[in-house]
């Protein structure tokens, strides 16, 4: 099978492109009071999820249980600003790992529809 996850050469793939994300949700005054303190465990969250969602080894969901995004994100208001504060720091760290690696066009744009798709859906606040 050629899943992302595989194109992309696996697990580390993802781990850097969620700690480029983080960076931007760090100083992000809008996101950075939705996350804890310490974001250790958000951030080996994301990337379990990413690397599971892209084809890679279902340890989230050993760890986690189903994903239940919708549900997992209830607690936190997110409206327009929340989501497009989230989708710009996604999109920019996409940006940032096609520039050191070899993602083709076509894993880039399916990455950034995934991200896209993902932020709107987690919208629960006017």
């Amino acid at each position: 099978m050629n899943t992302l996850y595989d194109r992309v050469d696996g697990e580390q793939f993802f781990v850097q492109l969620v700690d480029r994300f983080y960076v931007g949700v760090a100083a992000d005054p809008l996101l950075r009071p939705l996350y804890p303190e310490d974001m250790t465990e958000a951030r080996r969250h994301l990337a379990l999820f990413l690397v599971q969602y892209w084809g890679g080894p279902a340890t989230y969901n050993e760890e986690r249980g189903h994903p239940r995004l919708r549900m997992r994100h209830v607690p936190f208001v997110i409206g327009p600003g929340e989501r497009d504060a989230w989708l710009l720091h996604m999109q920019e760290a996409v940006q940032h790992m096609a520039a050191s690696t070899d993602l083709s066009a076509a894993d880039i744009e399916e990455l950034l529809a995934y991200f896209d798709m993902a932020a709107h859906s987690l919208v629960n606040a006017p």
